[in-house]
């Protein structure tokens, strides 16, 4: 799960940006005082945009801890009601350089900027879950590209045809016109443009590929610098004259104003932008394979974490089962008429360690349906008065949780707390549960002289588990007063 907590003012300093920027254009044309007309436009629009700083400040916080509703609210009465008030109380004093319509047009910025915001970030969930999306590339992202490139060209080309405005000296000039009834009836004019600018880009697209594959993955890789830079003009010395070549012999050439390439293949400006093809997509290249190499660690990251986690369960269960197998072992010395129940019930828990277990997420009923049948059990073979409460207070048990997490409280609480005593004990239980954030915590007695019922194989599994799930989305805060161990586990839901 990605670690989110250093970019959580990520949109304050974005707007922070939009004002800094509104200001500089307001002060490149100044020729005195340009710092203090610089600070003043800066004064004038925070006042402008206070609320929608002071939201983008704290959204990180308002959006784990409030319920939609309420943060909905809170965002419309920011953008919508509180914006265009301060906007209109600004426009009311005079502050130069900034006019009414930097005022007005600085706020309009802010609300586009949201909602700009917003759509990304609905756009980013979307694409997590659209496998193919991921599978394209940023090689073949250039590709769709030089293809989206051509066909646009093409079309201007084809609507361009036959118009005055773009006919000189017997050669066609390309316009920025778009018409569908000139494409439709010249479809054919279009394929031929088409393919035809397609191969132009294409031969850059080879170089880029050699540069990507074999330049940099390779050579500037495994041999340094100069030997790239060697490489680079060696590859170009072979293949300029070539693609230059082609390009010569294409018809499009000579239609669309001067000849695009010079005649002779050789010409050293056709070697400049094969130069500049592969110097201009060196800082791409770099980053398609940082972007490689940082996807192999988060791989990695991911699996180790997942091996971890699988530790963890495997040493989580065998500690179930020595818990529920003394259970059945002490239900069978009191021969009980309970028994056949109890060994049935004990079925279910296993079956629910196990199966359930294994799955990434439980909704938070079934969780509770597991510890009240592991509290009756509990119940059933004890021998001294256990003093049990449990408050609830749930919206929506539909909510999905790490399984098998909760029940470590109440197994470590009768471990270490309430089998061990020689009276009787107590256990309490609360659950607070939102959409946003639940909040479980355990209270239980237990003998101050025996071991720390904060010690163990449960505890300190879990405090692994919720690293490996809940980074920096949970507290776990474990106390001791007298003889009552409190243990409280808050977790936010991303």
């Amino acid at each position: 799960m990605p670690n989110t907590k250093n970019y959580q003012y990520q949109d304050f300093f974005i707007f922070t940006g939009l004002l800094l920027w509104v200001a500089i254009c307001n002060c490149y044309n100044q020729s005195a005082n340009v710092w203090l007309t610089y600070v003043t436009c800066i004064l004038t629009l925070v006042f402008c945009l206070l609320p929608v700083l002071l939201f983008a400040f704290f959204k990180p916080v308002w959006k784990e801890t409030l319920p939609n509703k309420k943060y909905v609210l809170y965002w419309c009465c920011s953008f919508l009601i509180l914006l265009p008030i301060f906007t209109l109380v600004a426009t009311q004093f005079q502050t130069e350089p900034l006019d009414l319509s930097d005022k007005l047009t600085t706020a309009m910025a802010a609300l586009a900027l949201e909602l700009l915001l917003i759509l990304n970030q609905y756009y980013q969930k979307k694409v997590q879950h659209i496998k193919w999306i991921k599978k394209i590339g940023l090689e073949n992202a250039v590709l769709i590209t030089i293809i989206l490139i051509a066909a646009t060209i093409s079309v201007m080309a084809v609507s361009s045809l036959d118009n005055p405005i773009y006919q000189r000296n017997g050669f066609r000039l390309v316009g920025f016109e778009f018409n569908i009834k000139m494409l439709f009836h010249n479809f054919g004019t279009f394929l031929v443009f088409f393919f035809q600018f397609l191969i132009m880009y294409l031969c850059g697209y080879v170089l880029f590929l050699i540069n990507s594959r074999l330049l940099v993955s390779k050579i500037l890789k495994e041999k340094g610098l100069l030997i790239y830079l060697l490489s680079v003009s060696a590859t170009v010395a072979l293949l300029y004259p070539l693609l230059a070549q082609l390009l010569i012999s294409l018809p499009i050439n000579t239609v669309f104003g001067r000849s695009i390439f010079e005649a002779n293949p050789f010409e050293l400006e056709n070697a400049f932008g094969a130069f500049a093809i592969m110097l201009f997509s060196l800082p791409v290249v770099l980053a398609l394979q940082w972007g490689k190499q940082n996807n192999i660690i988060l791989s990695l990251e991911k699996e180790k974490s997942q091996n971890e986690l699988d530790l963890l369960k495997q040493q989580l269960n065998p500690h179930f089962f020595f818990n529920t197998l003394n259970n059945l072992y002490a239900l069978s010395l009191q021969k009980s008429d309970k028994t056949p129940e109890s060994i049935l019930q004990l079925s279910e828990l296993m079956r629910y360690t196990i199966y359930k277990g294994k799955e990434k997420t439980v909704k938070l009923a079934q969780e509770l349906d597991y510890i009240r049948d592991y509290i009756q059990l509990q119940q059933i073979r004890l021998r001294k008065t256990l003093h049990f409460e449990f408050e609830k207070q749930v919206s929506n048990d539909q909510v999905e949780i790490a399984p098998l997490l909760l029940i470590v409280f109440i197994e470590n609480a009768f471990k270490h707390g309430i089998e061990p005593a020689d009276g009787a004990a107590s256990l309490k239980l609360s659950l607070f549960s939102t959409e946003s954030e639940l909040t479980f915590q355990s209270e239980n007695s237990f003998d101050p002289d025996e071991i720390s019922p904060d010690s163990g194989i449960g505890i300190d599994n879990l405090r692994k588990r919720l690293e490996l799930l809940y980074p920096n989305q949970h507290t776990l805060d474990i106390s001791t007063i007298g003889n009552i161990f409190k243990a409280t586990l808050k977790i936010r839901f991303a």
